[in-house]
């Protein structure tokens, strides 16, 4: 059955007018539907979701907004969609402010929406997957050429016409997945690795998932840290000019940030990173685990913070930025990072 089959788009847009000020995907979660119920009950525009549709057109529009979230992280990048690799498992836009990954199979519903405000109509483009929850979205600036995102949306609108979108149940996040008698194959293979990409083969192979495969690796591959190290790596970050690439994603698309984080906002359960270009808002309540890893690389030793919620589900990733182009390798100051951060034997002794 839908997940939403059990409000009408008429209840639906009675909840939204009863709590203006709510987060669509908080009012989603709280009404037991997919978020695209939302979109399609308030009467918005559907589009083609295809990314060969979509990515293509979004040069001559100018500077947007790329937004992609999970339910933990919401990741905001200012700038132009260029740079288009087209694939047939996964595609990319490849710039220094709009970098993604982009696994088509999973954008399923597509709306062009527009959202009455205080500062007037906000446009934005917003792609589900089929359970409804938030793929990526698209938002018009102040520096957005309108009349090419108009001539855009034109071009993607499918002309279907309905308040309603048929929604399939969500399938949760897996749990962590490992078999302890292959620890020994894991590390050995860890150990000569030379590409970080490597690693999802590895598990695969072994049949093992990602956290999985760190809960039995050991140091010096993964080292579980205290959960609150998350967040303590962020203050050291703002504190210091050490950059990142900080990765943000759901099984559709994935996007990453490549530069220094500066400015820390903390609200209620929120940590805030507000930032010119680059905004990243974070449940710290959610993070549960946090591992510190290591993978090895022709280039030298990757080094990561990952952090995961209670379901098991990935919430960010963040790597010490190295650029070979401009001589830039902030990997030793990370890793200085990473050293001084509470372990998670530390926070239980």
């Amino acid at each position: 059955m839908a997940i939403d089959a059990a409000l009408s788009p008429d209840e639906i847009r009675q909840h939204i007018a009863d709590n203006p000020k709510k987060r669509a995907r908080d009012l989603a979660d709280q009404l037991g539907v997919g978020e695209a119920a939302l979109v399609a009950a308030q009467g918005a525009t559907r589009i083609h979701a295809s990314p060969d549709a979509i990515m293509p057109g979004l040069k001559p529009v100018g500077e947007v907004m790329a937004l992609t979230r999970n339910i933990s992280a919401v990741h905001e990048k200012t700038g132009i969609y260029d740079n288009y690799h087209s694939g047939d498992h996964a595609s990319m836009i490849l710039t220094e402010e709009i970098d993604l990954r982009i696994f088509s199979r999973h954008w399923v519903h597509g709306f062009a929406v527009t959202t009455e405000t205080e500062r007037g109509p906000r446009h934005s483009l917003q792609v589900f997957d089929a359970a409804g929850d938030a793929i990526h979205k698209i938002y018009a600036r102040e520096g957005t050429d309108m009349d090419a995102w108009r001539h855009l949306v034109s071009e993607l609108t499918t002309g279907e016409v309905a308040d309603h979108v048929a929604l399939e149940p969500r399938v949760p996040a897996e749990t962590p997945k490992a078999d302890p008698e292959k620890a020994d194959v894991l590390r050995k293979e860890w150990a000569a690795m030379t590409d970080t990409h490597q690693f999802m083969r590895l598990t695969s192979k072994l049949r093992m998932n990602r956290l999985g495969a760190y809960r039995i690796a050991g140091a010096p591959f993964a080292t579980a840290l205290a959960p609150c190290a998350l967040n303590d790596a962020l203050e050291a970050l703002a504190a210091q000019d050490t950059q990142v690439m900080l990765f943000v994603g759901n099984k559709g698309c994935i996007q990453i940030h490549s530069g220094p984080v500066n400015t820390l906002r903390p609200m209620g359960p929120w940590q805030n990173i507000m930032d010119p270009g680059f905004n990243l808002h974070l449940r710290n309540d959610h993070v549960a685990e946090v591992w510190a890893i290591e993978k090895p690389t022709k280039r030298g030793p990757a080094i990561s913070i990952e952090a995961f919620d209670k379901d098991g589900a990935l919430i960010l990733q963040m790597f010490g930025r190295r650029k070979e182009s401009d001589k830039i390798d902030y990997t030793g100051a990370y890793k200085a990072i990473i050293d001084g951060l509470p372990t998670l034997e530390t926070e239980e002794a």
